[in-house]
């Protein structure tokens, strides 16, 4: 059994006992979170992607770890304009991992 579920803006498959990075949720860490908009669920007698037989359908999961990825620069150049800029990120995520999809 698998869902895909989004959060963050981008959906995610994932199945009870996976752990998955996702977009920072403000939840401290050991706390119980639910998603609640579930895009598809596939059981083994079939695949649900019907809206209203999804509007009562989650996943719970657990919060492992909140952090933040590795860097990455972004590098700005205009040729003969002596115009340079480097900037960098690091995007925040939470670790999550599955317990169970209710449907």
């Amino acid at each position: 059994m698998y869902a895909v579920v989004t959060t963050g803006g981008k959906q995610v498959k994932v199945a009870p006992g996976d752990v998955v990075r996702v977009e920072k949720i403000e939840a401290p860490v050991g706390d119980t979170v639910e998603l609640t908009q579930v895009a598809l669920v596939a059981k083994d007698d079939g695949v649900v992607v019907d809206p209203g037989a999804l509007g009562a359908a989650k996943v719970t999961c657990d919060v492992v770890s909140q952090g933040r990825g590795r860097k990455i620069r972004i590098f700005k150049k205009k040729r003969r304009k002596t115009y340079a800029r480097t900037r960098g990120h690091r995007q925040a995520f939470t670790e999550l991992k599955i317990r169970e999809i209710v449907i």
